[in-house]
């Protein structure tokens, strides 16, 4: 399940860019889930493990992909960890969503992200509720970054 947590929170991955550069297991560019998000989020493609090819840059290493994609390939490879998901932007949310369904995921929000899907389950760690669509999503987000 999707959990999140709204406003600062300690032990946060908050530089996705260092962490992810630095923690890099090139294993994590050969999953399925991870081709996806990089073809949806960045519109390029895994040509190998160190080779990324796009649109805009043409080939590049997995150290040049933005910020949000790095941000859910962390999410779903280092599990005992909360990444701040502000780096992302709502072109990550969809993914979120799925990886929340394949597995646990704790994220830390500090603006109101949009998901497109108008049913979800959300965990709000703040006050251990759980949202199931948009209105009650930004009803909670509201109240924990006021």
């Amino acid at each position: 399940m999707l959990k999140i947590y709204f406003g600062d929170l300690d032990n946060v991955i908050h530089n996705v860019d260092a962490y992810f550069n630095n923690q890099l297991d090139y294993r994590w560019l050969e999953d399925d889930f991870v081709k996806k998000v990089v073809k949806a989020v960045d519109k390029s493609e895994i040509i190998s493990a160190q080779c990324i090819q796009s649109p805009v840059l043409g080939q590049i290493p997995p150290t040049k992909l933005s910020g949000g994609t790095k941000a859910v390939i962390l999410m779903k490879f280092i599990k005992d960890s909360i990444v701040n998901a502000s780096n992302c932007g709502d072109n990550c949310s969809e993914w979120i969503l799925k990886l929340g369904n394949e597995m646990d995921v704790t994220i830390n929000l500090n603006h109101i992200m949009e998901f497109k899907n108008t049913n979800f389950k959300i965990e709000i760690i703040n006050d251990n509720s759980v949202v199931h669509n948009m209105k009650e999503y930004v009803a909670k987000a509201i109240e924990y970054l006021n």
